[in-house]
């Protein structure tokens, strides 16, 4: 069995179509597969609507992505995770590709991603640089990373002590297990954070966590892009 795990909080708005989106790629494995939507504290229909769409709902309070991925993993039943994020919309060659090479012996692996539009011009340039670092550096992103369930097991799972680059460092520790793959089919995640905070915050945030190195995502302050009040998505406005 593939066992599909998605973190979410307040995913009222994203979490259906990317159920959906996952089990029309699922169909096409022809094997059985189970969709867990991991509900960390939300406060609006996010569990409601996993259920409608037939995902089994795991419900706590951590507030950390690290441990919230653990959570899902841990009532999961199948021997292939797939982690997606809740508003992460999947394809089908990334679906199929996962599986293939887990299938091959890879431990576990990532594939390109792309972010939904529309995108402001600064964060075009910062798509096109961190779709090539991640690549260059073999890295899966939060967006999508699968793994074997031994190869999780012998990680130990995502590092809790951390409150971000939780995926990357997955990743490595994942590569001292075996043979990690980035996929060259991609996913499409969105661009909400780019288009509600500025070019201005957001390198700002990042140039900060460089300068502080890696405790910097030790602690939630100061990690307001993922932990803060979420602020309404432009792009929401654009569509309509």
């Amino acid at each position: 069995m593939i066992s599909f795990i998605i973190p979410a909080y307040n995913e009222e708005r994203l979490l259906g179509r990317t159920l959906a989106a996952i089990k029309l790629a699922a169909t096409a494995l022809d094997e059985p597969f189970e969709i867990i939507v991991a509900d960390d504290a939300s406060t609006d229909r996010t569990a409601e609507i996993a259920i409608e769409h037939g995902a089994v709902v795991t419900s706590f309070c951590h507030r950390q992505i690290a441990a919230t991925r653990n959570a899902g993993a841990k009532v999961a039943r199948g021997e292939m995770f797939l982690f997606v994020d809740a508003d992460t919309i999947v394809s089908k060659a990334a679906v199929l590709g996962a599986v293939k090479a887990m299938r091959n012996g890879a431990v576990g692996g990532g594939c390109a991603f792309r972010f939904d539009e529309p995108l402001p011009n600064y964060a075009r340039v910062f798509q096109a640089f961190a779709v090539l670092l991640y690549r260059v550096l073999k890295l899966a992103s939060g967006a999508f990373l699968f793994c074997t369930r031994d190869a999780f097991k012998s990680v130990g799972g995502f590092n809790e002590r951390l409150f971000g680059a939780e995926e990357s460092v997955m990743s490595q520790a994942l590569k001292r297990c075996g043979r990690f793959v980035v996929l060259r089919a991609s996913v499409t995640t969105s661009g909400r954070k780019l288009r509600a905070y500025s070019a201005r915050e957001v390198f700002g945030l990042l140039a900060r966590l460089a300068i502080s190195g890696p405790r910097s995502v030790r602690r939630r302050d100061g990690l307001e892009l993922w932990y803060g009040e979420r602020r309404e998505d432009p792009g929401t406005r654009w569509r309509r």
